[in-house]
């Protein structure tokens, strides 16, 4: 269960993509630009044991290839995050950009983002639950190290005061 390939293209050209995995990806995926039609819709296609998942929004179509027990709302997740990533970074240039232009820049923010979409929801709480713990335990060291430290400036400032009490009396 995981995104295995990535694509940002203007029609049939395309801007950037990544590929989790080796195949005929790209083939598949020009054959399939070629016929997405260019006006503002999402929507998925099955063949075989691949869904193709696409968004297309101002003549810019955001696709991902995934397996077929992939959840199209974490599908379309991906593609949105995408959406919203590419068009901060380059805005109105990709109607004009040539092709594989902004490849070398934004496929990592593909490779990124399919690896945070492709991992089960379970596996991140699991992994953040973790983090939070090992957090947890670096803090209650710190406080034990802070009130050890505490302790030990009482005992100093008493011993203090006795050596103050004893120079007066002396």
């Amino acid at each position: 269960m995981a995104i295995l390939f990535a694509v940002v293209a203007r029609s049939s050209t395309i801007l950037a993509k990544h590929a989790w995995c080796g195949g005929n990806f790209l083939e598949v995926t020009e054959q399939i630009l070629a016929k997405i039609p260019s006006e503002n819709n999402k929507l998925t296609y099955s063949h075989g044991s691949y869904l193709f998942h696409y968004i297309c929004h101002d003549r810019i179509i955001y696709l991902c290839i995934t397996d077929d027990d992939f959840e199209r709302s974490r599908a379309f997740s991906f593609l949105g995050e995408v959406k919203k990533r590419f068009q901060t970074t380059y805005g109105s240039r990709a109607q004009t950009a040539l092709p594989y232009a902004m490849n070398s820049e934004f496929s990592s923010t593909l490779m990124a983002q399919m690896k945070h979409h492709s991992s089960p929801p379970s596996d991140r709480l699991t992994e953040t639950q973790m983090q939070v713990d090992d957090l947890k335990g670096i803090m209650v060291r710190n406080i034990d190290l802070v009130a050890q430290r505490g302790e030990k400036l009482e005992l100093l400032i008493d011993k203090t005061e006795n050596l103050v009490g004893s120079s007066v009396s002396f």
